[in-house]
């Protein structure tokens, strides 16, 4: 079936409604309430949201199916009120700093990108309590570290995203403008150095683009990994692009798809109001549930999705969500909050027709559903 925009519709939202007009976030964070959400993860039943703004994660033992739907579960903080970095100055131990990326494995470990921590945090099992500390630190020496360290090939500098593309686990470590991966799946020891740096000649480079221009093997804000056992894509926000690897890359070479822009050295900014479904401008989101590629077109207020498998290299989207035409590309449509409205996109996790939005700048995540 073609994918059409009309065939998607928000079902679920979480956090703020929908009244008309920005919902600003409370000053007392609850089970209910989210500010700036930018990272979602989505599984058969379990939802997990990183509610970035109050420096916590939000966990849904079932998906949630009515508007409104409280949480069960609050981490990095230590009670559902509670707010701001580091568990509210109570420490990094338990804490957290503006959190991004989440994941799920099959294995059942739940991994946060602990961002402005410069870390990632890993339970061996989904809590059940709030506040229950990780089990494992990575990218860190200890769980009470949080500076950012000197780039190498276990240290992490601003890592926002985190994915599991066939058996691999990737990192998006943006501050240091590469990508991560591990063949045995998420690291048991901080030790455990990547098997795989892309986008860098060596664990220790960080320059945007290679210290040049863009090129297919470079990157300049590298934010959100999806893909399929035969695909590879990385959302590289700063270059305004999508770089895609067919099969996925298994050192560091380069790509052989680009999105959102017409060739793998071209990186610019479409002007604001000029929306196309060739062009993107800071996607910051990406995810693939095997037949649709999802991207969080951030700047354009919108999410563009494509045919995963057959995606060409410039090839326009095939269908928008958040906007009325490819054209358009203002915050709520330039007019006010409403249910299929979008404010500043992030985060992006597709599942088998379901699709959940971290509606960063309407302060909710909206759960969408593909019609049959």
């Amino acid at each position: 079936m073609a994918l059409t925009s009309g065939a998607w519709l928000p079902r679920v939202h979480l956090g703020a409604p929908a009244p008309g007009g920005l919902a600003l976030p409370s000053a007392h964070p609850s089970l209910t309430s989210m500010y700036a959400p930018r990272g979602v993860w989505l599984g058969e039943n379990l939802l997990v949201v990183a509610d970035t703004g109050n420096h916590r994660v939000l966990l849904w033992r079932q998906r949630p199916r009515l508007d409104g739907t409280p949480a069960d579960v609050v981490l990095g903080q230590p009670d559902p009120y509670s707010e701001g970095p580091a568990a509210g100055g109570r420490g990094p131990r338990r804490g957290l700093h503006l959190p991004t990326g989440v994941l799920v494995t099959g294995d059942g470990r739940l991994v946060v990108a602990d961002a402005w921590h410069h870390r990632l945090l890993v339970w061996d099992e989904v809590p059940t309590a709030h506040g229950t500390a990780p089990d494992l630190v990575l990218g860190q020496p200890d769980p009470t570290s949080t500076s950012a360290r000197p780039c190498g090939p276990t240290s992490l500098n601003w890592p926002f995203g985190v994915a599991l593309v066939g058996g691999r686990f990737y990192v998006a470590d943006t501050g240091n403008r590469r990508v991560l991966g591990w063949s045995g799946g998420v690291p048991t020891s901080p030790d455990t150095p990547p098997d795989l740096v892309l986008g860098q000649p060596d664990p220790f480079a960080r320059a945007d683009n290679r210290g040049g221009g863009p090129g297919p093997g470079s990157f300049r804000w590298p934010h959100a990994i999806a893909g399929t056992g035969t695909r590879l894509f990385v959302a590289d926000a700063g270059n305004h692009r999508v770089l895609g690897w067919t099969p996925p890359a298994r050192g560091d070479t380069d790509a052989d798809l680009v999105l959102g822009q017409p060739d793998t050295t071209t990186c610019a900014e479409s002007p604001y109001d000029a929306g196309r479904p060739d062009r993107l401008r800071f996607p910051y989101g990406a995810d693939c549930d095997g037949a649709l590629l999802a991207v969080a077109d951030t700047a354009n207020n919108r999410v563009l999705l494509w045919d995963a498998a057959s995606a060409d290299c410039g090839a326009p989207a095939s269908a928008v969500l958040g906007q009325p035409t490819f054209a358009d590309t203002g915050e709520n449509r330039w007019t006010a909050v409403g249910a299929d409205t979008l404010c500043w996109p992030y985060g992006l996790s597709a599942r088998g027709g379901h699709l959940a939005i971290a509606d960063s700048g309407n302060n909710r995540v909206v759960l969408w559903e593909r019609q049959p």
